[in-house]
């Protein structure tokens, strides 16, 4: 690289001046770091995949949270366990269950937090902003 110039403005900020070939070749370093960072973030997942730590989730499934399908509703078609079943699972009335999934009632947290164990997922799993999209996207 070349030299830079450094100078401050009369505001006191400090500045500095490259030349084009220095200011491409620093942009071409960051994009390298980014793509370093996404090849290590992958690796990560596909290690904690192998490990069952993750899961993959067929679209289907995540388009129908996305549109405002109820999660409980969604995750347990992808588990493929019934109302009933999963009721039972978790100690609540399959009423109950129904309840939740239509939305008639909200579903006390501790109802929550046994569905999601239930359903081997995260509370956050389930309960998320609906002006957000589901989690797992930080």
């Amino acid at each position: 690289m070349g030299a830079a110039t450094l100078f401050k403005t009369p505001n006191g900020e400090e500045m500095i001046v490259l030349s084009r070939e220095d200011y491409d070749a620093l942009l071409k370093q960051a994009e390298r770091a980014e793509d370093l960072e996404d090849v290590l973030a992958i690796n990560e997942f596909e290690t904690r995949l192998a490990a069952g730590e993750e899961e993959l989730i067929p679209a289907e499934f995540v388009n129908r949270m996305i549109d405002g399908e109820n999660p409980v509703r969604v995750w347990r078609d992808f588990r493929g366990v019934s109302g009933k079943d999963l009721a039972a699972s978790a100690g609540i009335s399959a009423a109950y269950l129904s309840e939740i999934e239509t939305g008639k009632k909200e579903g006390s947290l501790s109802a929550f937090k046994a569905i999601a164990k239930a359903l081997r997922l995260d509370l956050d799993d389930l309960v998320w902003d609906r002006d957000e999209t589901p989690a797992n996207d930080e």
